[in-house]
């Protein structure tokens, strides 16, 4: 099973102490809007993502459709065929994509020690 680009997505406190600390860890701030309360940053291909008041708990994120550095796949699996294939292995989501919609959608699936984990197809 493909997934896609992976990055960890951190719910944090204060996105400017979280953006200073990531920094001196050799992380630049890659996309996002710190004034919407988000920011991407990148080190060579590790990818984190700060969100500040946007969800509850640090999440794994996956993007299918996209490189690391996300740029759009020729081809891909669908996030609704991935959703798809993981309700037939019997996992519950947490939320689900639209199976009717096609272009972007997402999912949610909590890990068995309650992580969240989300993906969300941006194409």
């Amino acid at each position: 099973m493909e997934l896609g680009a992976f990055s960890i997505s951190l719910a944090v406190k204060d996105i400017e102490v979280s953006r200073a600390f990531y920094e001196k860890l050799g992380f630049k701030t890659w996309g996002g809007d710190a004034s919407q309360n988000w920011l991407i940053l990148k080190n060579g291909e590790h990818v984190i993502g700060l969100f500040q008041g946007m969800f509850e708990r640090n999440m794994l994120t996956f993007n299918p459709g996209w490189t690391q550095q996300a740029d759009p796949l020729q081809s891909f699996t669908d996030v609704r065929e991935l959703q798809r294939q993981l309700k037939a292995q019997g996992l519950v989501l947490l939320s689900e994509a639209d199976e009717a919609s096609s272009g972007p959608a997402s999912f949610v699936v909590i890990d068995p020690d309650g992580n969240p984990v989300l993906v969300d197809q941006h194409v």
